[in-house]
């Protein structure tokens, strides 16, 4: 094993938080749809891939970066409320098990259209703000893992407003909670469905956007930052949306850390493999909340 000192363990840890940043924003996606809809949505890295796609090509047709960043952010947002009016307005009684499954299909049909839009060639995005990296204490940190970890945080906020400050937000979470009471309070579970697909959709473009400069973007990226968001999710417990962040930030940095210290075939093993613990610890958690699931489906089929 190699001799490394404090700025390699530095470096692997920054670019975990980097990395791990991503994979926050797709885990919110997950937990804002699942919360509300009772729906886990695997189609949610797919969002991520459209954002890429879209900026690249506003970019190319001689937008402004920061435009095109907007521009795809909107067009993407448009696609998720789609989605949910044609897929998962007219199925909302289905079981649990139907509506997961037509998310699978909808993350495969995007993907299909994607490859007949883009082909399969990858396309690149230009950093942020080019220039040399950055040097701290030892580890090198490129200017766009900046731009990663300051969009998030920036998105976070945003989003905690949102949901603490503003009565959208306030019956946002009202109908996470209960969407019976909700509904009697007024609150449209149909109207907060479709916001939380607006703001899925909007969180998984963004991620998109800013990981592009940094790695090519093709039709198919979506799904491993689909699944590897799915395990940030669930190792915050698929409900909270400050487990969801924490939960993608550790996975981050346990992958780069395991890619550092013992191979860079195992980054992908290691994710899974925590997805595979996380769900036997917390077996206890997992099985009456699916129970409340499909309470809660009962319910509305009622």
């Amino acid at each position: 094993m190699p001799d490394y000192g404090f700025g390699d363990y530095l470096q692997f840890v920054l670019s975990g938080l980097s990395t791990g940043s991503i994979y926050a924003l797709v885990a919110l996606g997950i937990v804002i749809i699942y919360s509300v809809t009772g729906i886990i949505n695997l189609a949610q890295g797919e969002y991520t891939m459209l954002g890429a796609m879209f900026a690249v090509t506003f970019y190319k047709w001689g937008l402004p970066l920061p435009l095109a960043f907007a521009a795809s952010v909107i067009v993407v947002i448009l696609i998720g409320m789609l989605i949910e009016r044609l897929t998962v307005k007219p199925v909302r009684s289905a079981s649990p098990v139907t509506l997961i499954i037509i998310t699978v299909g909808v993350s495969i049909i995007i993907r299909g259209v994607a490859l007949l839009i883009w082909g399969a060639t990858p396309y690149s995005l230009p950093e942020f703000t080019p220039g040399a990296p950055l040097t701290l204490f030892g580890a090198i940190l490129s200017r766009q893992r900046l731009w990663i970890m300051g969009v998030t945080a920036l998105v976070l906020a945003l989003l905690y407003y949102l949901l603490e400050r503003t009565l959208l937000g306030k019956a946002l979470r009202a109908c996470a909670i209960n969407q019976t009471a909700a509904s009697f309070m007024g609150v449209s579970p149909g109207q907060m469905s479709l916001l939380s697909f607006a703001l899925s959709a909007a969180l998984g473009a963004v991620a998109g956007i800013v990981i592009a400069p940094l790695t090519l973007v093709s039709y198919n990226m979506g799904l491993m930052l689909g699944l590897k968001g799915f395990v940030a999710a669930v190792i915050g417990g698929l409900v909270s949306a400050p487990g969801a962040v924490i939960g993608g930030l550790l996975l981050g940095v346990i992958e780069s850390l395991s890619a550092g210290l013992i191979s860079s075939g195992m980054k992908d093993a290691i994710a899974f493999l925590a997805l595979f613990v996380v769900l036997l610890w917390r077996a206890e958690e997992v099985t009456p909340r699916l129970r409340s699931l499909l309470r809660r489906q009962s319910e509305v089929e009622g």
